[in-house]
């Protein structure tokens, strides 16, 4: 059985949403977050940065919520939920898969270290100022993106998760604003889905 080490809001929101998505069996083992817990070498040998997620199937582990889900689908997704391969749609997916995490969530990452997670003797308010400004570029460019669209590559897939995730956290930390509203209806459309909410708590 899949094994999914979590962290409420964290991106193992994205592994258990898609294990749900494919009605797939799964275990979820609850991490202590603190410092301390996540300095271990027990912690280590599952997460070398000491991030979460980190995953467990087969006797084997990983890290890096996206590479699960591409591993997820090409072991149990029987090509649901994702394009076929070579085609432009899979390009696509692919793109907004990775603008989801490499793009989106780093500028909302730095504002979740420089407004929540630094010591506030150690916050920089200007590096935090920049990553709101890239970060609204990000959400300009999927409101655009969704023009005449309900997801992201046809009809919901894998992408949808990885996104999901990010403009939950943009929510987060304030960065979704009213110049967003199909950004606003998508993330709507996302919540509604049962597996979406498995991951926030």
């Amino acid at each position: 059985m899949i094994r999914i080490h979590h962290v409420p809001r964290t991106r193992s929101m994205r592994v258990i949403w898609l294990c749900e998505e494919l009605d797939l069996a799964y275990e979820i083992v609850p991490v202590d977050f603190s410092p301390a817990y996540r300095s271990t070498p027990e912690w280590r040998a599952l997460s070398p940065t000491g991030k979460v997620p980190a995953m467990e199937d087969d006797g084997f582990s990983m890290f890096e919520s996206g590479a699960m889900v591409d591993y997820i689908l090409e072991r149990y997704g029987e090509g649901r939920l994702q394009p076929k391969q070579g085609t432009e749609a899979s390009a696509h997916y692919r793109q907004w898969c990775w603008f989801a995490e490499a793009t989106l969530a780093r500028p909302l990452g730095d504002i979740v270290h420089h407004t929540l997670i630094k010591p506030e003797a150690e916050r920089i308010p200007a590096v935090a100022e920049d990553a709101h400004k890239r970060a609204l570029l990000c959400i300009d460019a999927i409101e655009a993106h969704l023009d005449g669209r309900d997801y992201l590559v046809g009809d919901f897939s894998a992408a949808d998760i990885m996104m999901g995730y990010s403009l939950a956290l943009a929510v987060r930390v304030g960065v979704l604003e009213d110049r967003h509203p199909r950004v606003s209806e998508y993330l709507g459309r996302l919540e509604e889905r049962p597996g979406f909410g498995k991951g926030l708590v």
